[in-house]
C-alpha cells in the first residue's frame, strides 16, 4: 500500500479547487444573509437554522475537509479520525436543525423537495463523510473516492440552498 502522502497527491489540486470555492461561497452567502437579514429573527431559530446557518456549515465543513486533506498529516488514522470527526459534527448540526424545525412547527410546512434538499441530502452527504472518516482509518483507500462524493454532495446542496434562501429572502423582502 502507498504511503499517505502517495495517496493524497493525485488529490491535491481537487480539494484545494474546494476549499478556494467553499470560501467564496462563504463569503457570498454572508453577502446574501445581509440582504434577507429583515425576513428573519430570533423567534425564527428553526427556520434560521435549517436554511441560513445550515448553508453556512456545509460550507464550513467542505473549507475544513479541504484544510485537513491539505495538511501534512502522516497518518491514516489520525486523517481519517479527522474526517470522521467533521462527518459526525455535521450529522449532529443536521439533527440540531431538524430538532428546531420539528420544535417550531416548520417540518410540518415544508414539502418534500425542500425536505431532500434541506434535511436529507446534507445528512446523506455528511453520512458519506464520516463513512469515509471510517475507510480512512481502516486503510482504505477508498474513502478518498467517499470522501469526494461527500464534498460533491456538500458542495451541490449548499450551492443550491444558498441560491434557494436568497432569491426566498430578496422576494419576501419586497413583499
Amino acid at each position: 500500500m502507498p504511503s499517505l502522502p502517495q495517496t493524497l497527491a493525485p488529490w491535491h489540486d481537487f480539494y484545494m479547487l474546494l476549499g478556494e470555492a467553499s470560501a467564496t461561497m462563504t463569503a457570498l452567502l454572508f453577502v446574501a444573509a445581509s440582504i434577507g437579514s429583515g425576513v428573519f429573527s430570533q423567534s425564527r431559530r428553526g427556520a434560521l437554522r435549517m436554511f441560513i446557518s445550515a448553508s453556512v456549515v456545509q460550507f464550513g465543513c467542505i473549507l475544513s475537509t479541504s484544510l485537513i486533506v491539505l495538511a501534512p498529516i502522516g497518518r491514516w488514522e489520525q486523517l481519517g479520525a479527522l474526517i470522521l470527526a467533521c462527518g459526525l459534527f455535521g450529522l449532529a448540526y443536521s439533527a440540531m436543525a431538524w430538532r428546531d424545525a420539528v420544535r417550531d412547527g416548520l417540518s410540518a410546512r415544508i414539502d418534500l423537495e425542500d425536505g431532500c434538499w434541506y434535511a436529507l441530502a446534507p445528512a446523506a452527504g455528511y453520512f458519506l463523510e464520516a463513512a469515509a472518516g471510517v475507510a480512512l482509518i481502516l486503510r482504505q483507500g477508498l474513502g478518498f473516492d467517499v470522501l469526494a462524493v461527500a464534498m460533491g454532495t456538500l458542495m451541490l446542496v449548499a450551492i443550491h440552498n444558498a441560491w434557494d434562501i436568497t432569491i426566498w429572502s430578496v422576494t419576501r423582502h419586497k413583499d
